[in-house]
């Protein structure tokens, strides 16, 4: 009988990383790749858990941070750290240099259950600050969102946040359109709903017509 044989290993699946500016709608185009069948992996929902109470990154950002950031179930109080990384670039390499290296030993966890149970052939990693960390060559493909920074800001400001803010949390971040330059794919956001869930369709229609076949090495 032809196909695979019975404990033969499965393919490796089609890596790609979500990334984008904050408030530039990466979180509704995650919802759509759901809704059509590619499981999404986030990676700020883990760095939620790896900023738990008792565990060892929550240790170190109380060690470096102080024990004011912490909230009183023991876990990290982002609201309180936020305006200390976002206004310290020496203060944000530090908790990256913390979070980070937890949250990719997650996603690899994450991929792996993904690879031996799933059907699916495509997972996709949200991932914020994929460029900024240096680790988009992890991925087969990136897809990047992207809209206006005038967009962005109104975004951000409807959240409840200052301009003050919104600019802070911008400038933080590598420019759009410098992320969308170094992309795969772009998906804009700055239309309609339904102009959005058209570019994220025609996106999984060239990944499942090319699974298996990676791009190219780095340029």
């Amino acid at each position: 009988m032809e196909g695979a044989q019975a404990g033969s290993p499965r393919p490796r699946m089609l890596r790609v990383a979500l990334t984008g500016g904050i408030a530039t709608g990466k979180s509704y185009v995650a919802k759509r790749l759901v809704a059509l069948g590619i499981p999404v992996i986030d990676a700020d929902s883990l760095a939620h858990g790896v900023m738990a109470a008792r565990t060892q990154a929550t240790a170190a950002i109380l060690a470096r941070f102080g024990a004011h950031v912490a909230a009183p179930d023991g876990s990290i109080d982002r609201t309180k750290l936020g305006p200390i990384v976002f206004t310290d670039a020496a203060a944000r390499r530090d908790l990256e240099a913390i979070v980070h290296p937890a949250v990719y030993r997650a996603i690899a966890t994450a991929i792996d259950a993904f690879e031996s149970g799933g059907v699916e052939r495509i997972v996709v990693v949200d991932i914020p600050l994929l460029f900024e960390t240096s680790t988009a060559e992890r991925f087969d493909y990136v897809i990047v969102t992207a809209c206006e920074p005038a967009t962005q800001v109104r975004r951000l400001l409807a959240r409840g946040l200052s301009e003050e803010a919104a600019g802070q949390r911008i400038s933080a971040q590598i420019p759009v359109n410098d992320k969308a330059a170094r992309a795969d794919f772009v998906i804009r956001t700055d239309g309609s709903y339904t102009e959005t869930d058209a570019q994220v369709d025609t996106v999984v229609e060239q990944l499942r017509s090319g699974c298996g076949r990676l791009r190219p090495p780095p340029r």
